[in-house]
Formats: structure tokens, sequence, C-alpha cells
């Protein structure tokens, strides 16, 4: 019985101790979060419609790196252990060319405002989508309908357009002579009877490097119907984008353990995709940790055990390459962490919760 209650009392004292440990670092980490960095950091890099190799990601990765060598963070030459706080630059070549969209307008010919424009939505202009000549292109809209067939409808030189995603109808309306399209595909979750101008961005394939897709809002989508209800519509549609050969850049900061250096945790962030939401947060709330954990390491009020490694980089694959290029490496990563979309005020956004997830056990969300 002796031994029981000894027991008992040990593990109460360690439980304790845990708890004021865990409260101590609570304070610490609240005490020195600088939400005005965060904030700073996110209007930084939503500036830019970012994809790996274009000038919006390369600007955010370089903005990082600019935060972590101000807070103590040394540029590594050879390995990790060079210094307790270590950072680098990966470069890598891209298979394929990067895209970096310029501009797009979008108006009903003799309507004075646009219907759509780039300025007020960026997400307006499809991922791949060529740049038509100076001063656009005017040609016919034709609209296809649900169950509508693109072989019975005649739309070389015209634009077709569908509610349904541009993706999609892009490749058949090239295929059969179409000058480019415009789609309408916003999921019932995204509210887009309420948020009418909101637009969720999307991709094509066009390897040609010809022709446009146009993603429409949902006030778009009813004002277009509407003009076509009353006869034939015909619209200007100025696209500008770049695509160029480039070097994927991905930054990885360590801050080493003294215990088990070979053991580490892993935050990620990534920095593609073009909002302030998704996901310059994660890149900010991300790259203010590290500052802070920087901090606190050289003042000695942290010690860590284990590594504590930050990423930011292309979603999925930088950190599937940081499992899979060193398999001594990924036997010591312990747990990851990945900051997307932090943050989010939804009584603001208007946004619900959504969780796609494999069968457990798999991912957790936090909120």
């Amino acid at each position: 019985m002796k031994r029981l209650f000894l027991i008992a009392c040990l593990f109460s004292v360690y439980t304790v101790q845990a708890q004021n440990t865990r409260e101590q670092f609570f304070k610490l980490t609240r005490a020195g979060f600088n939400e005005k960095n965060t904030l700073n950091t996110t209007a930084f890099v939503e500036k830019y419609f970012r994809l790996p190799g274009n000038t919006g990601f390369n600007a955010s990765i370089r903005q990082v790196e600019s935060i972590l060598k101000a807070a103590g963070f040394v540029e590594q030459k050879n390995a990790e252990t060079e210094s307790p706080l270590t950072y680098r630059v990966e470069k890598r070549p891209m298979k394929r060319n990067t895209w970096e969209p310029v501009n797009a307008v979008i108006r009903i010919e003799g309507e004075r405002d646009p219907l759509m424009q780039f300025s007020t939505n960026r997400n307006m202009l499809a991922i791949n989508s060529a740049s038509t000549p100076a001063g656009g292109v005017s040609a016919e809209v034709v609209f296809m309908g649900k169950d509508a067939k693109i072989a019975d409808i005649d739309v070389k030189g015209k634009i077709l357009f569908a509610e349904t995603s541009s993706g999609r109808l892009f490749t058949m309306a090239m295929n059969a002579g179409a000058l480019g399209v415009m789609g309408y595909s916003m999921p019932s979750y995204t509210k887009p009877e309420i948020h009418q101008t909101s637009v969720q961005f999307s991709s094509i394939s066009n390897p040609q490097n010809k022709g446009f897709a146009i993603n429409l809002s949902y006030g778009a989508k009813e004002k277009l119907k509407a003009a076509l209800s009353k006869g034939v519509v015909k619209m200007n549609v100025v696209t500008e984008a770049k695509s160029y050969n480039a070097e994927e850049l991905t930054i990885v900061a360590n801050i080493q353990g003294y215990i088990n250096p070979n053991e580490r945790f892993v935050y990620s962030a990534h920095v593609q995709e073009p909002g302030a939401n998704d996901n310059a947060t994660g890149v900010a709330t991300l790259a203010e940790m590290a500052r802070l954990s920087a901090v606190l390491y050289k003042s000695g009020k942290i010690r860590p055990q284990r590594t504590l490694t930050f990423l930011w980089g292309d979603e999925i694959s930088s950190t599937g390459r940081y499992i899979s290029e060193d398999k001594d490496r990924a036997k010591g990563i312990l747990w990851g962490m990945s900051l997307d979309m932090v943050g989010e005020n939804t009584s603001k956004t208007g946004g619900t919760f959504l969780l796609e997830k494999m069968p457990d056990p798999s991912a957790i969300w936090t909120r």
C-alpha cells in the first residue's frame, strides 16, 4: 500500500510539474507572439497571386528569409548542425513553366462597366490561361445548357459559357475551335447567393498556351444569363498572363535539439495559392512562430530537447520531398503540423468549416 501511495504521489508531482511547465511555455509564447508582425506579413504575401516559381511566390519566400535572418537564423552552408539556428533556401528546376497573371477584364459589349475585372477579383482568370492580343478579343457568347452536347453547338471563334467548372469546359471547347470559355462552379457551402462576387481559383490544362478560361462569380453569371435571355450577346475579353521557366524555392529553418537533435517536430505552411486566408495567414503565422522561438532560444528561456523545423514551400510536394529525400531524417520526424488557413473569423468571412480527410487515423484539425 505504501508503495502504491508513493507511486501515486510521484505521479501527482510529475503531473503538476508538467502542467506548470506547459503553463510556463504558454505564458512565454502568448506574451511574445506579435500579432502585428503576423498581420503585416499576411498583407505582404496576400499582395501576390502565388504559384511555385513566379514573382509572388519567390517574394514571399524571400520575405520569410528576411524575418528569419533578423531573428538570428544563419544561412546554412553545408549542414544543419553548423549553428543552433540555421535556415536554407532550396532551389529546384521546374519541369513546367510557372504562370503569373497580370490582368483580366470582361465586358458585355454596349455596357459601360466591366462584368468582372482582375483588379477586384484575381481568381477570375484560371491558372494557365494565355494572353489575348492587345485590346482583347470580341466574340459572341454561346451558352451550353446542362444536357447540351458541344458537338451540337457551333462554338468556332466564339466564347463558350456553361454552369460547370472552367477546367472541364476548356479542353473540349478549344478542341471545337472556341476562343475561350467562361465557367461557373461555386459549391453551395461557399454560399454564392450571399457572397455574390466570390470566386474560387482554378486551373486549366493548356500546353499550347492558347485561349483563356474565366471563372465567373454568382453575380456575374446571373447578369450574363439575363443578358443572353434578351438575345445575342457579344463580349470583349482582355487577358494578360506570363508563362516562363523558373526555379521552385523552398525555405527550411531549424532550431537544433540539444539532447535528441535527430528527432524533430516539423511545422509547415504552403506558400502557393492566391488568397489571404489560403494561405498567407499560414505563411505569416509560421514566420512569427519561428521568430519568437529564436528569440526565446537566444534568451535561454527555451532549450528544446528535439529539433524544431519550420518549412515553407509548395503544398504537399515540399513536405513530401522533406520526408522522401532523406530516409534517416524521415525516421526522426515524430510529429508534423500544417499551418493552413489560420485564424479565420467565420462570422466575417461567412465561411463554413469543411473537413476533407482520409479514414481515421488521419489528420487532426484544430480550431
